[in-house]
């Protein structure tokens, strides 16, 4: 074998590792391009002022899935003062720079009715750059019970997103239950809104 040949394997595999870096890179700035252009709340005119954390693999979690067995039923708090009906669904664990977390995940009463939404699924949660560089009330991430295969789930925070109260007081937005604020700064996904007060 010439003494080269391994020099070449290595640099064959770095070239495909970063391609997929720089296609994922790619297929979140285009997730959030969409998301912008198709945001119901915010005029056209200040979208310009949406910001998001730069897009790292770091935060695209592989979690453990465990079912929670929720007949009962909880009120989860709103920006408004106001109450809505929730289900926990499940609990989420995975690791972050070598740290296991939990998230639990939470289905809403109302929707459950609706064909478009009884398999919507919603992660709200806090963490440690909450009311800093991200969004005071904490930031949402959602997602479909299929997207659960043999009890795992490919969790991304790189999607996730301001809810609506966040740009106008008319929406009464979940405020994340105190289990789902996170010890740690999850610097990904969309970061505070930029339009000056």
């Amino acid at each position: 074998m010439p003494k080269f040949f391994p020099f070449i394997i290595a640099l064959l595999i770095a070239q495909t590792s970063l391609a997929q870096k720089d296609f994922y890179a790619e297929y979140i700035k285009a997730y959030q391009k969409k998301y912008v252009a198709e945001h119901e709340v915010v005029d056209k005119k200040d979208k310009k002022y949406f910001r998001f954390f730069p897009v790292s693999k770091q935060y695209d979690v592989s979690c453990k899935f465990e079912k929670v067995n929720d007949s009962a039923g909880f009120t989860m708090k709103t920006s408004a003062n106001t109450l809505k009906q929730y289900f926990k669904y499940g609990r989420l664990s995975f690791s972050i720079s070598g740290t296991e977390y939990h998230l639990f995940v939470y289905q809403s009463k109302d929707l459950m009715k609706t064909e478009k939404y009884k398999d919507y699924l919603f992660v709200p949660f806090t963490d440690l750059t909450t009311g800093d560089e991200s969004y005071g009330s904490g930031r949402y991430i959602e997602f479909y019970i299929q997207d659960i295969k043999n009890n795992t789930l490919q969790l991304d925070f790189n999607k996730a997103y301001n809810p609506y109260c966040a740009y106008s007081p008319d929406y009464k937005c979940p405020i994340p239950p105190k289990e789902n604020d996170l010890p740690v700064a999850i610097k990904a996904g969309e970061m505070n809104f930029g339009k000056p007060h």
